[in-house]
């Protein structure tokens, strides 16, 4: 081991330091240049999401815009459908007052019914007690 120590002068340890700082330098550079590389993909790539996010973008806006048209329509829907329920409310009314003339009518025809079988029977009976008396008398 001694001998491989005496064969290392400062000449040689100059050589090998001087070569391990070019190494050391050209790993340097790569890594700069790497880096580079790195931001101006990033930056491309920043670039393309963002124009593409914007294309996004619009494309929502178009959307919205047509969701509002949707809303506006339903909108109007909504309003026809009130005015249907108001007719259909006027219609109601209108069966509830016929309805409540049927019953009266029905009601009329129920007492005249009524009074009319008094009426007959009182006059059956009036008839068998005239017969009663007039077989009774001969």
């Amino acid at each position: 081991m001694e001998a491989m120590r005496e064969a290392w002068t400062d000449d040689r340890l100059d050589d090998l330091a001087k070569r391990m700082d070019q190494g050391f330098d050209r790993v340097d550079r790569d890594i700069r240049e790497l880096r580079a590389e790195t931001r101006s993909g990033f930056a491309e790539l920043r670039g393309e999401m963002d124009s593409r996010f914007e294309l996004v973008d619009e494309r929502f806006d178009r959307v919205d815009k047509r969701f509002d048209k949707v809303d506006q329509r339903f909108d109007r829907v909504d309003k026809r459908f009130d005015k249907i329920d108001q007719r259909f409310e006027k219609v109601d009314e209108r069966f509830d007052k016929i309805e409540r003339r049927i019953d009266d009518r029905l009601y009329s025809m129920q007492r005249a019914i009524v009074f009319g079988s008094i009426a007959l029977t009182s006059a059956f009976i009036a008839g068998f007690v005239g017969l009663i008396g007039v077989v009774a008398g001969t």
